[in-house]
């Protein structure tokens, strides 16, 4: 292969193959990865400004019968430190973030094996009563898959059922890789990679916004992170004219601390700073239909993640207010909104509030600073 053929290609925004990615992920200098993403990105983003949201991670339940081997955050069912979230702490919560400037929940949980569709049915209607103008970006496809099969329903029916009921938008989580001999390794209870896309591709169908992620850093070749590329970038494809199908990819670095991964397969992260802005360079090259590629601050810290400003990244995510299932496994970075705004002014950017669907919002005239430190 050619790699300045390659790169010429890459900057005419024409589909680089599996083995193409591979090759220049493998062969490319950083320097060379980095202008080119670059150049995708301004002409995909043009404003020039890196993005940023203030929202809540809050978790519907820690029940989950996954058994995800790079997990810490789950309990199986009967556990004493198990729960279900109830209604005075969602509400304790929301008027908290809404306090600190947040106007979405990132609501997740686990595969409750009693929590079916009526029931969050009947939360997500409950919340939208008590906070009309609160956004919703909530479970996940593993999730959706879960409670279809307890319904014996169809992944449409759950999708209408749950964006009737005040679901705004579709998050990606579970994705981790989208091959299955990696999903037999570390999260064999979820959906399978076809699944996962399959939930997708019927949320786009329905003009729900998702998100699309990446967990790498584990079990997985480098073959596969690039075969993950290629299944997104082809349901993107297929969305409808009018959906905003995955509106952005965000990758993030498997935290092994205290996971059975780590534990029992001594698996462990050694993704360098390097690699994680190449892979987020391939993932502006190799998604050349996904207008957005969050730099993930939570897993590798500030200063690589200023650096993927440079390398085709052009969101910086959220300050999280809470979250929970990433740092259980070892996370440690935190973000105030003084402070995310301060690290993307170093890097040579703008900083510019969003929203899900990455329309611009103006800051709150009155808001508290989350006490969080990056």
């Amino acid at each position: 292969m050619n790699k300045e053929a390659l790169l010429k290609k890459a900057l005419n925004f024409e589909w680089l193959t599996v083995e193409e990615g591979v090759f220049l992920f493998e062969n490319a200098a950083l320097t060379e990865l980095m202008f080119v993403a670059d150049e995708l990105r301004k002409i995909q983003v043009p404003h020039g400004k890196v993005t940023w949201i203030i929202d809540r991670n809050l978790n519907t339940t820690n029940v989950c019968i996954a058994n995800c081997k790079f997990c810490n955050f789950y309990r199986i069912p009967g556990h004493p430190d198990a729960y279900i979230t109830d209604i005075e702490t969602y509400k304790k919560k929301i008027d908290e973030t809404i306090r600190y400037g947040g106007e979405q929940l990132l609501l997740q949980g686990g595969h409750h094996p009693d929590l079916g569709l009526s029931y969050y049915v009947g939360l997500f209607k409950e919340l939208k009563s008590l906070y009309p103008n609160i956004k919703l970006h909530t479970l996940g496809p593993p999730e959706v898959a879960h409670i279809t099969k307890l319904e014996k329903s169809t992944h449409r029916e759950v999708l209408m059922a749950l964006k009737e009921a005040g679901l705004d938008s579709l998050p990606g989580p579970g994705a981790e890789i989208l091959t299955d001999r990696v999903r037999r390794l570390i999260s064999k209870g979820k959906c399978g990679s076809q699944e996962w896309l399959d939930v997708m591709h019927e949320a786009h169908n329905l003009n729900i916004t998702t998100s699309a992620t990446m967990m790498f850093g584990h079990v997985e070749t480098i073959t596969e992170r690039f075969e993950h590329l290629a299944k997104l970038r082809e349901v993107q494809s297929r969305k409808p004219a009018a959906a905003k199908g995955f509106i952005a990819f965000i990758p993030w670095t498997f935290q092994d601390v205290d996971t059975l991964l780590a534990k029992i397969r001594g698996v462990h992260n050694l993704t360098t700073p390097e690699e994680y802005i190449r892979m987020i360079a391939m993932s502006r090259i190799m998604l050349p239909n996904v207008k957005n590629i969050q730099a993930s601050w939570l897993t590798v810290g500030k200063k690589t993640a200023q650096l993927c400003l440079n390398a085709g990244a052009n969101d910086f995510g959220s300050i999280m207010i809470e979250e929970n299932v990433v740092s259980a496994a070892g996370a440690p970075h935190r973000f105030t909104s003084k402070g995310i705004q301060e690290a993307i002014r170093e890097a040579g950017f703008e900083p510019q509030l969003r929203n899900q669907q990455y329309e611009f919002r103006a800051m709150p005239s009155v808001m508290e600073e989350q006490l969080i430190e990056y």
